[in-house]
């Protein structure tokens, strides 16, 4: 299906959350669903679930509702999950390890092809069957796989002079967690700059005005 290019960033945030309603749905054996029965389960109006997916044409069927198996391959197809986008993370840290352990990169889009650092007690280590290499290693190994995205867990003083080598590099994504706002330097790449503190603080917030 042909991407709309004038689909808001809200909605395009609000699909992989669709895309995980419908998987838990296919693995519980539901067939089908009405936009107001999956805006009962979701906390959407059923009228925002409409216009969301009507970003990218009409899915559903007048009394039918959608097939969750053909929405969920389609919403998959619109996310790019198909694509395997070669990726590399650098800073195998604590956080670094986390994400690399517990994120399933090959399932939702992505190919962690190499991880880096410049510890050199972890270099030589493994990870997910994969070696921790040199940070020096990065140019010749950029060349030779061509990766796409970058994850990074590195200190926010360093964040800038990498993410601008990487771009030199061919790095057209970022998935940043450095704590520096890599959009104020970058306006032709694409980031999403996640701040876990920010999250946090939200919920204190939400938890101070429930109970505050």
């Amino acid at each position: 299906m042909p991407k709309d290019q004038n689909v808001s960033l809200s909605v395009i945030r609000r699909l992989p959350r669709y895309y995980r309603f419908l998987g838990e749905l296919l693995r519980n054996g539901v067939e089908r669903i009405s936009s107001k029965e999956l805006s009962a389960r979701m906390g959407l109006t059923a009228s925002q679930i409409r216009q969301d997916l009507n970003c990218f044409g009409g899915f559903g069927q007048q009394g039918y509702g959608y097939n969750i198996s053909a929405l969920y391959v389609e919403i998959g197809n619109i996310l790019g999950i198909n694509k395997g986008f070669e990726t590399i993370l650098i800073g195998a840290g604590n956080l670094g390890r986390a994400i690399t352990k517990h994120m399933n990169f090959e399932k939702i889009g992505f190919h962690l092809a190499g991880i880096f650092d410049v510890d050199p007690h972890i270099i030589g280590q493994r990870i997910i069957g994969l070696t921790i290499q040199n940070i020096d290693n990065l140019d010749s190994f950029c060349k030779q796989h061509h990766p796409v995205v970058a994850v990074l867990c590195v200190p926010q003083q360093t964040a800038r002079d990498l993410a601008n080598h990487l771009v030199e590099l061919g790095v057209k994504g970022f998935w940043n967690f450095s704590h520096y706002d890599l959009t104020v330097d970058f306006e032709n790449v694409i980031v999403e700059n996640v701040h876990l503190g920010d999250s946090l603080m939200t919920l204190c917030y939400r938890v101070n005005e429930l109970i505050g």
